[in-house]
């Protein structure tokens, strides 16, 4: 089955979205629901019987202040100043950027509950399987493995994000969950993820938008990458060996174009190893275009809606990047825009961004790594590449860095590298000294005459250069939090308008609200 069709078979299901569970009133005509009696689910069922799932994740990624936004107006490549047509938001963006949120205002929280959303819909399908309202005579054991990874995945973005949070798996107990530690979190994502291996699905090519064998290695291989932050023992060897199991699999490689991964058709692309569907029309919520672009862009491509003219990258982060290298102009939209129409120039985007409390509507470059096809609406159909095969070469690489192994993690940067580099190929190779190097980052906090005052630059960071070639190969793919975290630059540095904070917010608060109604819970410290 090619890969188009498998993505809206999800999609369609999703659409559908009827519930696939029994009601206990027989005598009762049901037109809204699946009987059990009646729905006798045979292997080509199983995409629908998953899909809610799936589904689920859509908000919980691209939503408003869903993951992908807590990963990066909280870091310093992408920030979210006040324009001329609003985006203060009561300070939201602010908060975000100089890390003053408390665990009284909405951003960490819609991660919290989208999250929670999702892991609930797997256990109420687990349930439904367990009790035979659902029977599945053929491929139960990889469906049951698969709803367990897709569920582990949930908990790892609470893991990152929130870090001691209940642990629930039974659909059925009502009773208050108690909380569990990071650490016990993260060995109970380990164990569920290492426990679905064997049942997962090898086959990559009829698993595209789904979670397979490859993508839980590689969620794997990420968690372990990590595993010094969430837990305080590293596990680098793990970390190598996951990705080397993919590596060696050789069901991935790298796109050609880096371009390529991130296009409305990137369902096509041979490096995506799982990707969270988003369709225009049915499976909407991709508003990184609507969010970024000046309402003027709209003529540019043209669009059928207006976007809102929202965020932007720092231009420190900017200035980081070698100019031959094509991933600057793949990821940003800069310089002058031209409308579809007349070819007149319409905005003209700058580098230079004064501040958060007040923007110019051209100030900033940004984000257009989600290319935008023609007449395209609030909803892009591109697909959300959580896990790539760069990602894989990358996690294997800094493992290897970190264990002293650099001459072989600078081949696998340069490998990586090679396709950004096509007019210049010299620079592409990397050497274990340059690894060695710190950041090109200069940190430090911006004036208003664009300025940096307060300087701290990024040669104290220990494989900064490293650090650097994270950024710009998964700048604008919800990477730069967890990266700065694990790097040691997170709450010690200063860029754009953010100061690094006296008290702990490398874990988002615990939703008060929550805290409320389950007295279970505890408050992350430092709020």
């Amino acid at each position: 089955m090619k890969t188009k069709n498998i993505r809206y078979a999800i999609l369609a299901a999703l659409l559908a979205g009827a519930p696939l569970y029994s009601c206990t009133d027989l005598d009762e005509q049901v037109y809204s629901e699946v009987l059990g009696s009646s729905y006798q689910p045979t292997e080509k069922d199983l995409p629908a019987i998953v899909a809610p799932v799936y589904s689920s994740l859509r908000s919980l990624m691209l939503g408003w202040q869903g993951y992908f936004d807590l990963q990066e107006e909280a870091a310093d490549a992408i920030i979210t100043p006040v324009r001329p047509n609003g985006w203060d938001d009561g300070g939201t963006y602010r908060r975000m950027h100089q890390h003053t949120w408390t665990s009284l205002q909405w951003q960490p929280e819609n991660a919290w509950r989208q999250a929670f959303a999702s892991i609930t819909t797997v256990n109420r399908v687990l349930s439904q399987i367990a009790d035979g309202d659902l029977p599945i005579a053929n491929g139960k054991d990889a469906t049951i493995a698969e709803l367990r990874a897709v569920r582990a995945f949930a908990y790892y973005l609470l893991l990152d994000n929130h870090g001691n949070v209940p642990i629930v798996t039974d659909f059925k107990d009502v009773t208050l969950p108690k909380q569990s530690t990071r650490k016990e979190v993260y060995n109970f994502v380990v164990k569920e993820l290492t426990e679905s291996l064997p049942n997962l699905s090898e086959n990559a090519a009829t698993t595209y938008g789904q979670m397979n064998k490859w993508g839980a290695k590689t969620l794997l291989a990420k968690i372990y990458l990590n595993a010094q932050v969430y837990t305080g023992t590293a596990e680098w060897a793990k970390a190598i060996q996951e990705a080397d199991d993919v590596i060696k699999s050789g069901k991935y490689v790298l796109d050609a174009n880096y371009s390529d991964v991130f296009t409305w058709t990137n369902f096509n692309s041979k490096e995506i190893i799982f990707a969270i569907p988003y369709d225009e029309i049915y499976g909407t919520g991709n508003q990184i275009h609507m969010k970024t672009l000046d309402p003027l862009s709209r003529s540019v491509y043209p669009m059928n809606a207006g976007p809102w003219g929202g965020n932007c990258a720092v231009p420190q982060f900017i200035d980081t990047y070698d100019a031959a290298d094509s991933r600057l102009a793949d990821t940003w939209i800069m310089g002058p825009q031209k409308s579809a129409a007349t070819g007149a120039v319409v905005i003209t985007y700058n580098k230079a961004v004064p501040g958060m409390e007040k923007t110019a509507s051209s100030d900033g470059f940004r984000i257009g790594k989600y290319k935008i096809k023609p007449n395209a609406t609030g909803s892009l159909d591109n697909d959300f590449p959580f896990l790539r095969y760069a990602d894989v070469l990358l996690i294997k690489a800094e493992g290897l860095l970190r264990t002293g192994k650099a001459a072989e993690a600078a081949e696998l940067v340069t490998q990586v590298r090679q396709r950004a580099f096509k007019g210049t190929p010299a620079k592409a190779t990397v050497t274990a000294a340059d690894l060695a190097k710190g950041s090109r980052y200069n940190y430090g906090y911006q004036a208003t005459d664009g300025t940096i005052t307060e300087r701290q630059g990024g040669d104290d960071i220990q494989f900064g250069r490293f650090l650097d070639e994270l950024g710009w190969e998964f700048a604008a793919e919800a990477h730069r939090r967890q990266d700065l975290i694990r790097f040691g630059v997170y709450e010690t540095k200063k860029w754009f308008n953010h100061r690094p904070q006296t008290v702990q917010r490398a874990l988002f608060p615990i939703p008060q609200n929550e805290i409320d109604k389950n007295p279970n819970l505890k408050q992350n410290p430092g709020y």
